[in-house]
């Protein structure tokens, strides 16, 4: 019999603020069924598995970042909206390290792509449609975002920058100025400048019209 009051939307919910007071690794239909104080058995009409909680938690972790993102971009473009996505993550990643790590997790191709994980590469590739980049750069630059937000929290969140002045916050600032000068001045790619007409020297070697090919990144 399944205790009075017990939804899925709940379970998920007190799993996500386990998994920011223990880790997202130590997230367990056992350890959920604790918290409860029922028998484990009792949870299974809710969730299958703790494979299955670990999914529920990681789509609502993205979901929750994909309404901050986009309201944190609204009327924002360039830098500005750069770096307004750029503290969604790294704010989210502070306040909530297990549902922020749980929005890492791998799912499978259905639950991908019944996810908001779409949402978070069309809120990256509006900012960079502001910085007039098109495929195959554009999705060159949309992996080097996801890379230096992730790898920057990640490093910071685990203490890898504890030990040492500057400030982080000050680090995360310069960080975000040098992306922004990236993004504006891209550089021209290797294939672009090896396949440059030799006959139009005063042409800018590199510089080839533009093609979106329409790929995206998930």
């Amino acid at each position: 019999m399944v205790r009075v009051g017990l939804t899925t939307e709940r379970l998920v919910l007190a799993g996500a603020e386990l998994a920011d007071e223990v880790g997202f690794e130590q997230v367990t239909v056992s350890e959920l069924a604790r918290r409860f104080d029922v028998k484990v058995a009792s949870l299974y009409s809710h969730v299958k598995n703790s494979q299955d909680l670990k999914t529920r938690i990681a789509l609502l972790a993205l979901e929750e970042l994909a309404d901050r993102g986009a309201a944190a971009l609204a009327g924002r473009a360039g830098k500005d909206a750069l770096a307004a996505l750029a503290n969604v993550y790294r704010d989210y990643a502070r306040e909530h390290p297990g549902r922020y790590a749980a929005a890492q997790f791998r799912l499978d191709p259905e639950a991908a792509a019944a996810s908001a994980g779409g949402r978070h590469a069309q809120m990256t590739r509006a900012i960079l449609r502001g910085y007039e980049l098109t495929e195959p750069d554009q999705t060159h630059a949309v992996r080097l975002l996801g890379s230096f937000f992730h790898g920057y929290v990640s490093l910071e969140m685990g203490g890898g920058f504890s030990h040492s002045a500057p400030d982080t916050q000050e680090t995360w600032v310069r960080m975000l100025d040098a992306l922004d000068a990236l993004l504006r001045n891209w550089p021209a790619s290797a294939t672009a400048t090896a396949t440059a007409p030799a006959s139009a020297p005063d042409r800018p070697a590199g510089i080839v019209p533009p093609v979106d090919s329409g790929t995206r990144e998930s």
